[in-house]
Parts: structure tokens; sequence; C-alpha cells
């Protein structure tokens, strides 16, 4: 029987066959789509004709088809649906594909093509994006090592396949820690707690079998907790697993791996002849240099750290008020900080919360796309690979866009935080294909299943990333959708997120999960009014770990990660009340991949762009000028990686912005 990976999927808009699909048949699909993409590359290598760009580079997009298929169908079940069947087959994958990769980009012969064809490059006629991608291509073998010879060739792919492995590593042991801490609750523990956290630990008891409700290490089950919960003994052990997650001692702990993958990482970079692994990394990315990320970051984290020092006066006088003596202490904030913002805009999140249901929240970013950009959103009864995903149809004018999937609830066997990713990208070549895409989120269950405003927010980031996928419209695929410099890949979804506050949004999808009726006015005022309450501690635990990424990779490796890491928050004069928003035990951003390493800073750089962005609707009579939309399509969203990053935002906006548009937006402007 043919393996379904392998196989023609024939199926609606040529979805994975996830109903037909076992763990048994990912394995041997891989070995065999591995053999068949380096029969093709070995094919494109020892050609006997002279190298062009039509039977070198566009051959090299042309490749890989059955690769693509198991891997994009692997890794969506590994990430958002695990079991120790997935997990083993990750940590076997991942060296098998280091080395089948390293490989690629060693091959001498298909190295020189490459070489042949850019040297040649200005004798050749090229569209834009041709020449893009040629670039591109050429400067992907040689940052990966193919100039490299003998020992220091070998060096780089026992390099590659080593991080590769402790990349998994990494992950599972994060994983595992935040799967298997819970805490149980006794009915006299739920004090202080709103129905919604209630009925949100009751749903994770029932997932835990704890027989009653739990706290888990779910971001959206363990903030209300801390918010809400009057049992300051309870949130202080919460806080403590929370922050402890991969560093528990034992064969999961993450401490000794973030070590040698900081090692390993500057060793590459000094191979390839930069001075350490961030000058390696940030040459790609529009600011280049880590002097340039650290002034964004500095002139940023004074005015946060004043404004959370202020903070922090107040609510210890709260807490004192309170009969409670000492220090304010990490697992006090979030509860003092949500009764002063009670005080202070009457606004309360047990009051808020019900107006915020899943539902509405996903129908909202639907609309906001269809009234900017013409979508139209279909639900399709297709097999997905788990019962709580759906799905959608996109269509524009009658013409199919893409498939869009969500996957909005926490579970055991889904990684923690919020992601998208394209289970097949947008491309015209060597034929067009739609694309797929996921958002994958971490929200608690409920009947009706309620957000948080901070959850609205993910569920607006990830469709904006969503729609960067959707609306491509590249001829290639390395440069389709959300394959740009990763400090301008947040852009488009952190930009989406401003439409969440538009008070025409909020007062139609915002409705109450009991009575239907729309958030009242009085309401709506608060909740836009008190949009950058608490931005001082939100701005301080972001930054720190922003730092701290930079700072470990912008000079030697630090052999004590831990120290170093406490070195960088004492420099920085740290408030003790507030951590890093990800510690390094488990800071998947940067140690389970490369993707943010040296990279945690682009959220910033990317919100100095959304709020600029944003201003220019706004200037242009509202949030949903066509003009300002259509430009927004034209030379951001559908332009993926044909185009330099900071062309792209000049040919929107007209200019590149400063930081005063961001420190306006976080209420942090003189």
């Amino acid at each position: 029987m043919t393996n379904p990976l392998l196989a023609t999927w024939d199926t609606p808009f040529g979805l994975a066959p996830f109903d037909k699909i076992s763990d048994d048949d990912f394995a041997p699909a891989l070995e065999v789509a591995l053999a068949s993409h380096k029969a093709e590359i070995d094919a494109i290598a020892v050609s006997a004709d002279p190298a062009t760009f039509a039977n070198t580079i566009e051959a090299l997009e042309a490749v890989g088809r059955d690769l693509d298929k198991v891997l994009s169908a692997f890794y969506t079940v590994a990430g958002a649906d695990s079991n120790p069947a997935r997990e083993a087959l990750q940590r076997d994958f991942s060296p098998q594909l280091a080395a089948h990769f390293s490989e690629v980009s060693g091959n001498k012969a298909l190295f020189a093509r490459v070489a042949a064809v850019w040297d040649a490059r200005d004798s050749l006629t090229l569209s834009d994006e041709q020449a893009r991608v040629l670039m591109l291509t050429h400067r992907g073998f040689v940052r990966s090592g193919s100039a490299l010879e003998g020992a220091d060739e070998t060096r780089i792919k026992e390099i590659k396949g080593r991080l590769a492995v402790l990349g998994t590593e990494f992950t599972q042991n994060l994983l595992s820690d935040e799967r298997e801490w819970f805490m149980e609750l006794g009915e006299d523990d739920l004090d202080g707690l709103p129905e919604f956290v209630i009925s949100a630990a009751r749903a994770a008891g029932e997932e835990k079998e704890a027989g009653g409700p739990v706290v888990t290490l779910s971001r959206s089950i363990i903030v209300p907790f801390l918010q809400f919960s009057t049992r300051r003994d309870l949130r202080e052990v919460a806080y403590k697993a929370w922050g402890a997650r991969g560093a528990n001692g034992g064969d999961k702990d993450n401490r000794d791996i973030t070590a040698e993958i900081l090692a390993l990482r500057s060793e590459r970079a000094q191979l390839l002849g930069y001075a350490n692994f961030a000058e390696y990394k940030l040459e790609t990315e529009m600011a280049k240099t880590p002097q340039a990320v650290r002034d964004l970051l500095m002139a940023v984290w004074e005015p946060a750290k004043a404004q959370a020092n202020s903070d922090a006066e107040k609510l210890t006088a709260m807490m004192h008020d309170d009969g409670v003596n000492g220090d304010l202490e990490p697992w006090d904030w979030r509860f003092y900080s949500e009764r002063r913002r009670k005080e202070l805009h009457d606004l309360d999140e047990a009051e808020l919360k019900p107006y915020f249901q899943l539902d509405r929240m996903i129908d909202a970013s639907f609309d906001c796309a269809t009234r900017l950009f013409g979508l139209q959103f279909k639900p399709l009864d297709v097999p997905l690979y788990h019962e709580d995903c759906r799905a959608w149809e996109v269509t524009r004018d009658g013409e199919h866009i893409a498939v869009f999937i969500g996957d909005y609830f926490a579970r055991g066997s889904k990684r923690s935080g919020a992601w998208c990713s394209a289970m097949r990208s947008q491309a015209k070549f060597p034929e067009v294909q739609a694309p797929v895409v996921i958002n994958v989120c971490n929200f608690a269950k409920g009947t009706p299943a309620l957000l948080s405003y901070d959850d609205a927010r993910t569920l607006f980031h990830e469709f904006g990333h969503a729609l960067h996928q959707m609306l491509s419209d590249v001829t290639y695929e390395s440069v389709s959708g959300t394959s740009v410099a990763r400090d301008f890949v947040e852009l488009p979804s952190q930009l989406y997120e401003h439409w969440l506050e538009v008070p025409e949004v909020l007062a139609k999808f915002a409705t109450h999960a009991q009575t239907g009726e729309a958030m009242p006015e009085a309401l709506l005022s608060k909740v836009l009014g008190a949009a950058t309450y608490d931005m001082g501690f939100s701005t301080v635990e972001y930054v720190a770990s922003a730092m701290v990424d930079l700072e470990f990779h912008d000079g030697d490796a630090p052999s004590d990660p831990m120290a170093r890491q406490a070195e960088i928050l004492a420099g920085l004069g740290m408030p003790r009340a507030i951590t890093m928003r990800h510690a390094t035990p488990h800071f998947a951003h940067v140690f389970s991949g490369d993707g943010y390493s040296s990279g945690y800073y682009s959220y910033m750089w990317s919100e100095v762009m959304d709020a600029d962005a944003f201003e220019a609707f706004e200037e242009a009579g509202g949030a949903f000028d066509p003009e300002r939309a259509a430009a927004l399509e034209a030379n951001i969203l559908s332009t993926g990686g044909s185009r330099d990053a900071g062309e792209l935002y000049v040919a929107f906006r007209g200019r590149l912005p400063g930081v005063e548009a961001l420190l306006k937006g976080r209420g942090l402007a003189a």
C-alpha cells in the first residue's frame, strides 16, 4: 500500500490526509523523501550544461516536494499534538535532517554552479524577484559554510548536527515540564477567583484526570490565577513552578543544554569569519548590527524601568495596607496590579472577560480582513489532526485564496505559546499553489470559551501572520509569505493587533456570553483608556529577555548562562519584582532553534514600524481606509521577501519610522 504521506493528496484543496496518516508512516516516508531530494539535488549539481538561472536556481526552487509534504505534516502534529512516539521520531529526525541539509550546502559541485550564476548576474536578464532569489540563494550557501574546506567544513557539519539535537532536547524537556506539573485546588482554594478562572481550572482538571480543579503552567490559566487568587502562598507555589520550567534538575534540565548551544553558535560564527554569533545573525536583518539593536532596546528600557519602579512603589504600598509586610514579590505584582487597574480605571477583568468570546473574536478577525482586503471565510468540514481544529476556505471575489486552520485550545500534547505556520506556502513556480496556513494558540477551554484581552490580542497577532501568508503573491516559494527578515516578520502581526482596539470593532463583536448584548459604551471607553496600563511591567519583562538574548550572543559564549543572565539583569537595574518574560531555561524562542536567536528584539523593532504604520491609517481617515489597506497589501503583505524589508516599508509609508510612535503607543513618552 502506498504511504499516505507520499501519495497524491486527492483531498479538498490538497490538504494532508490526517485521517489516513499514522505515526508509523512518518519514518519510512522521510527515508524515501530524503533519498528523492538527494537525487534531485545531485542531478542539478552534475548537469553537463552550463549553469543558468533556470537550470540551477529555479531548479532548486522546484525540488523537494515530497520532503515538504512529509515535514509539514509531521512538524504540525509534533508541535501541536505530540505523544511519546512523535517525540521519539523528532529526536531521530533532527540529526538526519541536519546531516541531509549540511550535505546539500556542502555539495561543492552544486555551490560552484550557484556561484557561477551569481558571478554572471550582471549579464543576465532577471526580474527584480529573480535577482533577489539569486542573491538570497547564494548568500544562504555561503552563510551555511559552502565555501569552507577540510577540517572547517567537517566541523561546521558536526556543529549543525549537534545543534539540531540540542534544540529538540530543549523543546521536549520544556514540554515535559509544562505537561507534568499541575497544582490541585480544593474548593477552599478558589477564594477570589472569578467564575471564568474556576471554569478553566475545572476543565484543566478534567484533562489531567485530577478529580477537581487544577492550575497548570498554561499562560491562559496561570496568569489569571496570579491576578485573582487571594492565596499568596498558592500564588508563590504556582509562580515558582512557572519560572522553574526547564530548570528542575535531572535529565530534563535545560541549563547545560543552553551553555552548549551558545558555545556551538559562537564557534560556528567564527568558522564563517564573524567575531561572534550576533554579528553573523544580524547581518541579514534590518538592524544589521548588535549596537543598533542595543540602542533601540535601551531607548525603551529607561522610560519603561522608570515607570515600572514608580508602579512598584504603589503596589508595595497596597500590599502593606493589606497587612503583608516585606518586599513586593513577582507573585504579587499581577494580583495588586489587577486591583489597582480596577481602582484607576474602574476596570475589572472578571467583568470584561464575558465580552471576549473566542468565536466572536475569530469573527472579528475575519471581518476586519473582509473590510480591509475583501477576503471571505467559509467553514470547511475536512479531516484534521485533532478534534479541536477548525478550517475555513478563504476566497476573494469568488477566487480561492487559501485554507486557514485554527487550533485554539491548550492541551498537554501541545507546546506552549502561540504560532503561525504554513503547511504549504504560496508560489507560482514550478506550478501555482495556494497556501494552507495554521494558527496554533493555547487558550483555556470553557463553555463558551472566553479570552482575556491579552488572549484576544494574541489571536489577532497570529492572524496577522496568517494574512501575510495568505495574501502572498510572489513567484518563488523561497520568498513567499513570512520568508522575510526576522525583525520585519512581526510587522504584519503586530500591526493587525491594532484593529482589536478600534472602537467600532469592539462595539460589534465584544458581546456578552450570557446576554448577547454589546459591550456598554462606558466599559468600552474604560478598556481603551486602560490600553497602556501596566506597560512599564510588560515592557521591562520583554526588554530584559531581549537584552539577555543579545548579550549572550554578542561576545564570548558564557560558560554559565545562568550566572551571565543574572549579571546582565543586574547591569540593567532589573526591578526585583519583575522577571524576564522568558528566562533562559525556558526561552524557546532562542534555544529551540536558531529562529529568534540574537533576534528576540525583533518584536520591538517591528513594533516601531507597526505603531508608525497604524498612524498612517489614522492620518488617512481611519482604520479601514481603502487606499492605505491597498498600499499595505501591495507593498508588504503580498511581497513576502521578494524585496528588501526597508524598501518595502518606505514604499508603504514614504519613510522609515523613529521610536517616538512606539513610546507614545506604550504610554511611555515623556
